[in-house]
């Protein structure tokens, strides 16, 4: 019994199911074995994963090298009895921990969602007897009773089918409840296609049914879907990977020079240790961008709420930005870019076909005779029939709440109520004398009404059944022999369109009869085949539009699907998907090498039947190429791939608990197009952040420049370590808040994707900081140099060092708010929050250089007036030199693009 739960049991007959389990579908188990089992197997409940305590949370976040080096600063200071720089400098590394600690998500939600959508009850055979149990204390070999209504507590193999239909959609991604029945099927079947089973955590639609319990706990489909996301690996985000790499980069660097620093000033220079120290610990502050992870936080929060506003609830910060890098779109069909709701686009008559406009349950739309003219019931006797036939021989209802129409019942029956609504005149709803409901044997329902006088049988059912009963097809002059070549071209050629083909009929009963009852003996001769409808769950309006925006900005869109390959390569041609000619199955992915998964994953668009583990291969195939994947979804099997995915979106409407608590981003509205405002949201943030650090990192070069400058002049050092973290935070917190509001640089959703391992600095970007670091280092040094030789104190000398260095970078903001475009431009003074936070700054730097408590705390002294010119002269000069250094690479840019230019038509003239 220990390994009987993974066997094929969909393969195997009732019988031999039943032998392999040692029950019996007339006793079930008896309570002692039904315990032995229990000890033998555990509990019919998912695993728990271990959960880390929130203080260990919060203390990874200090697990940075850049902060390792910030503390060990922190320490020698404390060791030096600076304890003012000391609580400073922890404090600063506190709030950068805080500020992650916040925004961190990932806990255990994702595995509480799917103990959520386990059965609490079970209704079994104990001892010959119908028991209800716990469903946690059921057991492989358990006989497990089925009704409308019930969630299905573990994996059973059916021995019983009653009219059971099952809805999977959220474990399969099939859009329509699945028919079951009991015999055995193929080995290589499908989990979409295995019809004698039924799955833990999906819902019993309709009928009756009898199983027997073959995997329980995480053995369950459920179950594995659960180990799969508790053992997929949470990738870092390209933003992350990039700040990582540049942060060991700075870290090495810092350390490097500090060293050399200390050693120069201690072997050439007549420094004390003490001193020395002292000011090796400030180029260390000055070097350390400390403010960069918070204020990379706050951009990216406020990133999170422009998306919210645009119905894009994005859970993990970083995510935000890796939209913006997306290369590959791999989205769920049902209720992604479908509407889940069934909708008839076409009718065919033996004389006619028609289509049909409008989308959804709503009755909005026409019916449309040979593609010229509206077509009218009152005019057209067999479209009548056929729209009576799809109203009485119903059991669905629809109803409008609030002006949108919900269904209660099965969605192909609402579509044909929606069908009849879109008529040209009413269809009534006849009485119902006598009923046959559907039957998984006989594949179709019958009802017996009168029309006009008349008893009548309308029939509704699976086309091949009604084709095999059919004796007679309806014409525009009544009837004539039933064609059934015609019939089944016409099912093939439907079907090939992606549509799912139901058969109507009827069948007048004579004049003089007018029975109460009927059975199936009734319809064994004398119906009359009135049509076919055909029935797709149609795409979302607005989805064509977006799919088309991602493709204009170097985004593919895979569709990856449970549904038929026909049915996937149709809807992806609508949307713009794939060619409609080719796609690959579930099965066929299962068959190849990692290297052939990954060429097929880049070669098709259209992935079609398949199970939850192929879509996590997909992801991680498409990862390992390079792509950055985005995921959409909202069912449990879409769980895992939306948690290994660069950025998992899930559907917040229709989106289970499970998808949504797995995913970095839920769209609130479950619109694909949010995707695409969501990607542009991200372009914005990644290009201002970028900003943003050609900004900051120049204040830290300036401050590095004049501390090795005087040590390596053997002067005063002109900062302190606690003026510096003033500095760097007030730039930091403050006047670089407002890159964070900058609009979308113009042309952004027309460029491909950004390249995930390009470095965070490009060359230009280096040259920049270097080059304004020297310019405002160099320009401060000369000035603090000229004040200390004619005897201005140190505290005055310091004070106007950090005011030139912050009112300089107050200035240089203006340059930043565009890489190369002129500064002052069209829509100078959109950016409301340039100018916000500058009077903001002001007040900051006022603060600190008068109030008698700031004085003490900093270091600082009350300075005049006159005092006052150099730092806005220093930044007014800043802001012209880099301005017309913009002007000269703009130029040199330009003359590049016009000499390519030059070439490539010099070599199409030589070509020609």
């Amino acid at each position: 019994m220990a390994k009987k739960q993974d066997k094929l049991w969909h393969a195997m007959d009732s019988q031999r199911t039943l032998e392999a389990l040692e029950t019996s579908m007339e006793q079930g188990l008896s309570g002692s074995e039904a315990t032995a089992r229990l000890n033998r197997y555990g509990r019919n409940e998912l695993p728990e994963g271990k959960k880390s305590p929130a203080a260990l949370k919060f203390v990874k976040h200090f697990n940075d090298v850049l902060i390792y080096i910030l503390l060990v600063a922190a320490v020698i200071m404390a060791l030096l009895g600076h304890w003012t720089d000391t609580i400073v400098i922890i404090i600063v590394a506190i709030v950068n921990a805080a500020i992650g600690f916040v925004q961190e998500h990932r806990a255990e939600q994702a595995l509480e969602g799917i103990k959520n959508m386990l059965s609490p009850e079970a209704q079994v055979l104990r001892d010959s007897s119908p028991a209800a149990i716990e469903a946690a204390e059921l057991v492989p070999g358990d006989i497990v009773l089925l009704n409308p209504g019930d969630r299905i507590p573990a994996d059973l193999r059916l021995l019983s089918s009653s009219n059971l239909k099952v809805e999977e959609s959220a474990l399969t991604g099939e859009s329509t409840s699945v028919e079951k029945q009991t015999e055995a099927l193929e080995e290589d079947c499908p989990l979409g296609d295995r019809t004698n089973m039924v799955f833990s955590g999906t819902t019993v639609a309709s009928g009756t049914g009898i199983g027997v319990a073959v995997a329980t706990g995480g053995k369950t489909e459920l179950g594995k879907i659960n180990q799969s996301i508790a053992s997929v690996e949470e990738i870092r985000t390209p933003l992350l990977q990039q700040t990582a790499r540049f942060g060991k980069m700075v870290s090495v660097v810092i350390v490097a020079v500090a060293a050399l620093m200390f050693g120069f000033g201690y072997g050439l220079r007549d420094y004390e240790t003490g001193e020395l120290l002292l000011s090796v610990i400030g180029l260390a502050v000055a070097a350390i961008p400390e403010g960069l992870p918070a204020i990379l936080s706050i951009i990216l929060a406020i990133g999170v709420q422009n998306m919210a506003r645009r119905k894009a609830i994005v859970r993990n910060l970083p995510s935000v930005e890796t939209l913006g890098a997306v290369s590959v779109i791999c989205s769920d069909k049902t209720g992604t870019l479908t509407k889940n709701e069934m909708t008839v686009t076409s009718v065919v008559t033996s004389m006619h076909e028609y289509g049909v406009t409008g989308t959804g349950y709503a009755p909005e739309g026409e019916i449309i005779r040979d593609e010229d003219k509206e077509a009218d019931p009152e005019q057209d006797r067999t479209l009548k029939h056929l729209l009576i036939c799809g109203v009485t021989c119903n059991d669905s209802v629809l109803t409008e709440e609030q002006g949108e129409w919900k269904l209660q019942g099965d969605p192909t029956e609402g579509c044909l109520l929606t069908l009849a609504g879109k008529a040209q005149s009413e269809v009534t709803e006849l009485k119902t004398r006598s009923k046959l409901p559907f039957d998984s044997e006989y594949k179709y329902m019958a009802v017996l009404s009168e029309y006009e006088g008349r008893s009548v049988i309308y029939v509704k059912g699976a086309p091949d059944r009604l084709f095999e009963m059919a004796d007679r097809q309806a014409d525009d002059e009544g009837e004539t022999p039933f064609d059934a070549d015609f019939w089944n071209g016409q099912m093939q050629a439907h079907a090939r369109k992606g549509q799912r083909v139901i058969g109507l009929a009827m069948k007048e009963l004579p004049e003089d009869s007018s029975p109460e009852q009927i059975d199936h003996d009734d319809l064994k001769e004398g119906l009359v085949l009135l049509g076919l409808a055909g029935i797709v769950d149609p795409p979302r309006d607005e989805v064509v539009d977006a799919i088309r925006e991602c493709q204009n900005a170097g985004i593919e869109v895979k569709l990856i699907t449970g549904d038929h390959k026909e049915t996937a390569m149709a809807i992806g041609e609508q949307l713009g998907i794939g060619d409609g000619k080719h796609s690959i199955e579930g099965r066929e992915l299962d068959n190849l090498s990692a290297e052939e998964l990954k060429e097929a994953a880049q070669k098709y668009s259209i992935f079609a039947r398949t199970s939850p583990q192929n879509k996590l291969q997909l992801v991680e195939a498409l990862q390992s190429s390079g792509s950055i994947c985005a995921m959409t979804g909202d069912g449990v099997n879409d769980a895992p791939a939306l948690k290994r995915a660069d950025v998992g979106v899930a559907m917040g409407i229709k989106g289970t608990e499970v998808s949504k608590d797995a995913s970095e981003m839920v769209l609130a509205d479950d619109n694909f197009s949010t995707i695409v405002k969501a990607v542009k949201e991200g372009r914005r943030v990644y290009d201002n952040l970028k900003k943003t650090i050609l900004f900051i990192l120049p204040t830290n070069g300036a401050e590095s420049f004049l501390i090795m400058a005087s040590i390596l002049l053997g002067t005063m050092i002109p900062l302190t370590p606690i003026q510096i973290l003033w500095v760097n935070m007030v730039s930091s917190v403050t006047v670089s808040l407002a890159l964070a509001f900058e609009r979308i640089e113009p042309g952004a959703m027309k460029r491909p994707p950004r390249n995930p391992a390009a470095p965070l600095l490009s060359g230009y970007y280096i040259f920049r900081i270097l080059f304004v670091s020297v310019l405002l280092g160099g320009g401060t040094l000369a000035m603090n140099m000229s004040m200390l030789s004619n005897g201005y104190e140190q505290a005055v000398v310091n004070t106007v060092t950090m005011q030139t260095i912050v009112l300089a970078q107050m200035f240089h903001l203006f340059n930043c708010r565009t890489e190369l475009g002129p500064a002052i431009r069209k829509g100078f003074f959109d950016n409301k929050a340039v100018f916000v936070v500058s009077g903001l700054l002001v007040v900051l730097q006022l603060s600190i250089t008068y109030l008698p408590f700031m004085n003490r705390v900093f270091g600082t002294v009350p300075i005049g007036l006159p005092y006052w010119s150099f730092p806005l002269l220093m930044g007014a000069a800043l802001f012209v030199i880099i301005e017309l250094e913009k002007a000269v690479t703009r130029g040199i840019i330009r003359r590049r693009h016009e000499s390519v230019a030059a070439s490539g038509n010099g070599d199409r003239s030589a070509a020609a």
